[in-house]
This record gives structure tokens, C-alpha cells and sequence, in this order.
């Protein structure tokens, strides 16, 4: 059970009481977790006194563990009971205790108030690409391309040959393909024999001079395209060509079909900012750029970069302000973004089910190959808000897209569909931000 305690401008204060029966049930749930997964010498697996698993585990765990698994189960729900669309929220549980109620105060930041203008009349000109013949043709001949076989010559370099160089100063080769080169490449090599030492001029940055760089020619190979026939058509699996060129036609017109979907969404959203009246607090501004910053800081950890190192490698080359600002209007995009899908929402009286959570939450868990006990751990209060917020929205905008195209009943399905595609797309990019959230609180 949910109780405000106070709301003043941007900031909120509440109460979540959960019921003794629910607290057994939390404890009983970690115990077992922790009787299968423990291993205690002497006993067989789920048959260890408790006491003893805790020894093990260390005084306090079960605690702590009962507590996280009722605030993450309680806290989303009292969000959506009481109807708050929170920015950040600090979490202060009380001991939890066996057999007694557990509670804790929330206390958090609030959206500001958002006026969307009236978008009901937009007329939207974003639509899907045309797949005509030309365009199954070309996909062919990409096909036919990644299906090219290259032989080893003894003749000069054609325009179509792919050729292995090795360059002055460096170690290891590497190859060239012609065809795909560049121009000031192409007209260097085109002629050139193996053995020979070959200059190529780099084009330089206004206002630099071109930057020489010299090879040497260590191979020469042919390139042998396969003829687009039934026997071409059997290496992709198929019956003949002309069941490859209609199943290819059809893939092409879904993905065609999502790339209009998603311009028709994008360009909404636009017209959606763009008539949005809103006073976005700084507060709020810094917070997503600090969490768009962590996650670029991440990215460059996972490729072996240390952020000093790329941000003095930028101050040499003068870019770090130009970098910062374009962090900073990123930022300000996303937040303007999320505010005016949230007010949206909020008109359209966009409702999340348990049962719609509980399922996006499963397929979730699934694609990341966790139980979705185990993803509501990692996840935290924050983020398991976080995700229900993100669904609420895709199910607004899809909502309101609806209501444009002039669809209905038929609509409900797509739209589904949509939600639920969008929910998963959303969930790939969103474990670990989720789970630094979680570790904030």
C-alpha cells in the first residue's frame, strides 16, 4: 500500500507498507534460493540448516536480500498507483523482520509540468521506401558481390582486382579492393605489378598539405562474379531464382515497411517538441548528460580507452568543446524527447498493466538470459521504474500514430506488436544503464 506523504513543486515524498505475508513469502523464497545454490560440506543440496547457510553467506544477507526483492517488487507499483512520473528517487527501506510488515519512504523528483500543442490534426509525410525491381536488382548484385570468388594472377592490376600491399614502416599486410577504393587509390595501383613500390597520396583536410604514404604490391588477385542463375539461388537455399527474387522482394518490403514506421515516428516526435511548452530544470539537464557520459566513458573501457586519454586526444586536436556541446545537445534532446512522450501519455490516460509488465519483463529477462527474478535484482527499484516508463511511452506513441493514420480496431494488433518490438529493442541497450541506476540508490 502506497501513501503520499507530501508533493511541492518538483519534489515528492511517500510511504510503501508491505504486509507480513508478503515478507514471509520474500524470506521464504531467499532461503531456498540460497539451500539450492549454497554448498554446505556434510550435506546434500536445499538440506543445510539455515543457520548454517548463513555462517556461509554472511550475517545479514538474507536481510539484505528479502529487502531488495520488495522494494523492486513494491516500489514500480506504488509509482503507478499513486501516478507519478519520477526524474530520480532515493529509497529509504526500514528492517525487515520475519513475520512483521516491512516499509520504506521514497523520496524523489518529479517531472516538470509539459503543455503539448494540439497534434491531432498532423499531417505526416514520412512513409516507406519503395521496393521496386531496381532495388531487388541491386540487393542481387550485393549478394552476388559477397559471393565472389578471387584467384590468384600474373598480370598487371585491373580495376576490379583485389590486391595485397604491405606499407612502408608497417608490419603485416593488407588487402586493397579495387572497386571499392578510392579514386586517388585506384589511379595509383591501376597497372601496377607485384614487387613493384607504389606512392599514394592521401588526401589531406582543408587547409593541409596531402599526406604520402608508399606501398608495396605483394599479390594480385582476379575477382570471378557467380552468374545469378538456379544454381546461385540453391547456395542461398532456395528452390530457383525466382523464389529467391520474391522472398527477397517480400524481406525487403518488411524491413522497408519498419524503416517508414520508424520516419513517421521520428517525425511526430519533432512536431511533438516542437509545440511543447516546458521549463526544463538545469538539475535535470545535467543529470542526462552526466548518464550520457558515463555511458561513453563505458563504451571506451570496454574497447581498453581510459577517458583521460581520448578526452587529452581531443584537446590536442581542439575538438573538446565542440565535443561537449553536442554532448550537451544530445542531452538536452533526449530529455525534451521523454518529457513530451510522458506528457503524451499522460493525455492519451496511457495505462501499463501488471500484466503487460510482467510480460515485457519476461521477454527481457529471456534476451538476457536471466530469470526475471534475477534481472529485477540487477535492475534495482530505479530500474525497473525506468523500464516501465519506457513502455508506457512506446505504448503512447504508438497510440497516437494510431489515431493520425485514422486506424481502427484493425490497429490494435500492429500496435502491439509495435509495443512489444519496441520494449524488446529498448531492453538490449538497457540492462547495465539500468543496473548503475540500481547501484546509485
Amino acid at each position: 500500500m502506497a501513501e503520499l506523504i507530501k508533493k511541492e513543486g518538483h519534489q515528492v515524498e511517500f510511504k510503501v507498507e508491505v504486509p507480513a505475508n508478503e515478507v514471509n513469502s520474500a524470506f521464504d523464497a531467499v532461503w531456498k534460493g540460497l539451500a539450492q545454490q549454497v554448498r554446505v560440506p556434510g550435506f546434500r543440496p536445499g538440506k543445510a540448516p539455515r543457520r548454517v547457510i548463513e555462517k556461509r553467506v554472511g550475517e545479514g544477507y538474507v536481510e539484505s536480500e528479502v529487502q531488495n526483492r520488495l522494494v523492486n517488487a513494491h516500489f514500480p507499483q506504488a509509482v503507478r498507483e499513486l501516478e507519478l512520473s519520477l526524474v530520480d528517487a532515493n529509497i529509504e527501506p526500514q528492517d525487515v523482520k520475519s513475520g512483521e510488515t516491512f516499509s520504506f519512504t521514497v523520496k524523489g523528483d518529479l517531472y516538470p509540468e509539459v503543455t503539448l500543442s494540439d497534434w491531432s490534426g498532423l499531417s505526416l509525410s514520412a512513409a516507406a521506401p519503395e521496393i521496386t525491381d531496381e532495388v531487388v536488382d541491386r540487393t542481387l548484385a550485393d549478394m552476388q558481390e559477397r559471393a565472389a570468388s578471387f584467384e590468384q594472377v600474373e598480370r598487371a592490376i585491373e580495376a576490379t582486382d583485389q590486391v595485397t600491399v604491405e606499407e612502408e614502416g608497417e608490419e603485416g599486410s593488407y588487402p586493397i579492393y579495387m572497386d571499392m577504393a578510392g579514386e586517388h587509390i585506384q589511379q595509383a595501383l591501376l597497372g601496377k605489378n607485384v614487387g613493384d613500390e607504389v606512392e599514394i597520396s592521401v588526401p589531406a583536410q582543408e587547409g593541409e598539405d596531402d599526406t604520402p604514404v608508399k606501398v608495396k604490391v605483394l599479390g594480385i588477385k582476379s575477382k570471378t562474379l557467380p552468374e545469378l542463375n538456379d544454381d546461385f539461388a540453391g547456395t542461398m537455399q532456395f528452390e530457383n531464382m525466382d523464389k529467391l527474387r520474391s522472398t527477397l522482394r517480400e524481406e525487403l518490403e518488411r524491413r522497408a515497411q519498419g524503416e517508414g514506421d520508424n520516419a513517421r515516428r521520428e517525425e511526430f516526435l519533432s512536431a511533438l517538441i516542437e509545440g511543447m511548452t516546458v521549463d526544463i530544470p538545469q538539475s535535470l539537464l545535467q543529470r542526462r548528460q552526466d548518464d550520457l557520459m558515463n555511458e561513453i566513458k563505458n563504451d571506451l573501457s570496454r574497447q581498453g580507452v581510459r577517458w583521460s586519454e581520448y578526452e587529452s586526444f581531443m584537446q590536442e586536436q581542439g575538438k573538446l568543446d565542440e565535443f561537449m556541446q553536442e554532448l550537451g545537445k544530445n542531452a538536452e534532446q533526449r530529455v525534451k524527447r521523454d518529457l513530451a512522450l510522458g506528457k503524451l501519455a499522460e493525455d492519451l490516460k496511457v495505462q501499463v498493466t501488471d500484466q503487460e509488465f510482467g510480460q515485457n519483463l519476461m521477454a527481457m529477462a529471456q534476451m538476457s538470459g536471466m530469470s526475471p527474478q534475477e534481472l529485477q535484482s540487477q535492475m534495482g527499484a530505479g530500474g525497473l521504474n525506468a523500464f516501465y516508463t519506457d513502455i508506457l511511452r512506446s505504448k503512447a506513441l504508438n497510440q497516437a500514430l494510431a489515431q493520425l493514420s485514422g486506424e481502427g480496431q484493425e490497429s490494435k494488433t500492429e500496435e502491439a506488436k509495435a509495443e512489444s518490438s519496441d520494449s524488446q529493442e529498448t531492453a538490449e541497450g538497457q540492462t547495465a544503464e539500468q543496473g548503475e541506476q540500481s547501484s546509485e540508490e
